[in-house]
């Protein structure tokens, strides 16, 4: 890479999979990035590529082929690279095959299903961007009462304490007892916004399982298990532009 294709050290880790580039932030302000032995201090340090970087001392190498998996999370996982709780995290828990992947998005410790994982940092910012206009669909197992008019109402959005939501599709599957199945379709993904806005409507979500993101489903994908997307499909759902920008 010449010096006029320089970028910056955060997107360079990001590609190499070490951390998003909010996070790559993170850890050049903790101390953990070297450049060229010299103790990185700012992230807005550009890199041509040819620089010996290192992360904890081990040196990062050059960009892999974006790649793409699906996992299957278990609820009593958090989705981070170390916990200060010092509690179970999804990365701890997947095959030790695998290289190291960021997640796309997270789910929080009692939510399950469908976590995508990905080697490239500037492919997991893509994928988790509103303007890619790609929906999360959940399904809800609540308790209390509602109907299908009211869930209806949550097409236009809702606003819950003060934060303001986007249009939401729901669907009561079946009602036993107390007990509802609701399938759920978000396109934001904001901090615990399934279980907001099922408060909202006076249920208490009792579990919740993430079936899909985007054109990526959870199947019949078996609890802890994960699966390769093949880089064909990859390339054919991201579509050429998008494709395009991350280097597929």
């Amino acid at each position: 890479m010449s010096e006029s294709n320089s970028e910056r050290i955060a997107k360079v880790l990001a590609r190499a999979g070490i951390a998003s580039r909010r996070e790559a932030e993170r850890l050049i302000a903790e101390g953990r990035i070297t450049v060229d032995g010299e103790v990185l201090t700012t992230p807005a340090r550009k890199v041509t590529g040819a620089e010996d970087i290192r992360f904890d001392g081990e040196r990062i190498g050059a960009p892999d082929v974006p790649r793409l998996w699906r996992y299957y999370k278990p609820v009593g996982l958090v989705t981070t690279h170390k916990d200060p709780q010092g509690r179970p995290t999804v990365f701890d828990n997947l095959p030790q095959e695998l290289p190291r992947v960021l997640s796309v998005g997270r789910l929080d410790l009692t939510t399950e299903g469908l976590l995508l994982l990905t080697n490239d940092g500037g492919l997991s910012r893509a994928l988790e961007l509103p303007s890619t206009g790609w929906k999360r669909r959940y399904r809800v197992r609540a308790y209390g009462r509602v109907s299908q008019a009211k869930l209806d109402r949550l097409k236009d959005g809702v606003e819950v304490d003060g934060v303001q939501y986007g249009g939401v599709q729901a669907r009561l599957d079946s009602t036993q007892g107390a007990n509802n199945w609701i399938t759920l379709s978000i396109t934001e993904g904001k901090n615990r916004e399934v279980r907001n806005i099922m408060r909202h409507l006076g249920l208490t979500v009792n579990r919740l399982i993430r079936v899909a993101y985007g054109p990526f489903q959870l199947g019949a994908l078996k609890e802890g298990a994960v699966e390769e997307v093949p880089g064909k499909i990859l390339k054919e759902q991201l579509g050429k532009k998008l494709s395009a920008e991350i280097g597929l």
